[in-house]
């Protein structure tokens, strides 16, 4: 499924007549890569904001609409557990599916938490 990004990026692509390999080669990487990043796959490396902002002389107009694409498109994180202990996955997991829930007291003793101290 295309993301707001991967829509944004083909019309930006069309409107110069272009193909997904002739905005992959301007980029330095492979159409299947580009692909995945349109697709909400795979991240849109943090250099081509400015990077696609020149080659294609984007208006501020359109710049603003990719720096909102863009936006929505970091929403998700994505997490490696490689090598880390069961316990820690779990609870980055549990974590995850509730940290919307926490109010403001439980979100400061966390951070204070994580800062080295303790919740107290």
């Amino acid at each position: 499924m295309l993301t707001t990004l991967g829509r944004f990026l083909r019309k930006l692509r069309i409107d110069h007549d272009e193909i997904l390999k002739d905005m992959a080669d301007k980029l330095k990487v492979t159409a299947s890569f580009l692909s995945a990043v349109e697709n909400g796959k795979k991240r849109m490396p943090s250099e081509w904001n400015s990077k696609i902002c020149d080659l294609y002389s984007l208006n501020s107009e359109q710049r603003n609409e990719f720096t909102s694409a863009i936006s929505e498109s970091e929403k998700k994180i994505e997490m490696n557990f490689q090598g880390a202990a069961s316990s820690n996955r779990k609870l980055a997991i549990s974590f995850a599916r509730s940290f919307t829930e926490f109010d403001d007291k439980q979100i400061e003793a966390i951070k204070k938490i994580m800062q080295g101290g303790t919740s107290d």
